[in-house]
């Protein structure tokens, strides 16, 4: 790939129920997941001339929207050709765990209240569409880890606003919703966190 496109093997993502269950996610407004097949060295900023290191790297997984990017079959395989913007959080191992994480550039990981994800599923274990859900849409949560900043033009990043532990508030509708070994959390940019909000005593 070259400049900041990113090729990515599609993984089938499959949702464990509290009975051990394992169902397709039908959810399509859900992040996607792959594996990184090959990355490009990152693109040129047009006015400085500065290149922006892609921070996607050959061999890890990410996670990126589920609309993003074009569909490409490669060596038999179901691909997707997206762009290192397009990626939320990246990782290494088989499957998401909070420790091995790393949200993308501007992007923040907030832990919602475990009463969410407990929404997401029916009693008898069975997860249900998150479109059905519109009444239950979080806009609040507590950092877990943040990206290293947004970056500027000539390739310095902007430090985040918050810190891991800072309970905060961001907008409506702009998280993207994923569960992390059981635990609901969402990825915000860090524009659209509105304020850090001090806890109860």
């Amino acid at each position: 790939p070259l400049g900041n496109n990113v090729l990515v093997k599609v993984k089938d993502t499959l949702t464990a129920t509290s009975g051990g269950i394992l169902l397709p996610d039908q959810a399509k407004e859900r992040p996607t997941e792959g594996l990184v097949v090959a990355a490009g060295p990152g693109k040129l900023h047009p006015y400085t001339g500065v290149r922006i290191t892609n921070p996607i790297k050959d061999g890890v997984s990410v996670l990126y929207g589920k609309f993003d990017g074009r569909p490409v079959e490669y060596n038999g395989d179901e691909c997707q050709m997206i762009r290192d913007d397009d990626v939320l959080l990246y990782y290494t191992g088989v499957t998401m765990k909070l420790e091995d994480v790393v949200p993308v550039r501007d992007y923040v990981l907030i832990e919602l209240d475990e009463k969410y994800g407990e929404a997401m599923q029916t009693d008898s274990g069975v997860m249900i569409a998150q479109q059905v859900m519109k009444n239950n849409n979080p806009c609040e949560g507590i950092v877990a880890k943040v990206g290293e900043g947004r970056m500027a033009s000539k390739g310095e990043f902007t430090p985040s606003p918050v810190a891991v532990g800072d309970s905060v508030k961001f907008k409506d509708y702009a998280g993207n919703e994923v569960m992390i070994e059981g635990k609901p959390y969402t990825l915000v940019k860090m524009v659209n966190i509105l304020s850090t909000m001090k806890k109860e005593a």
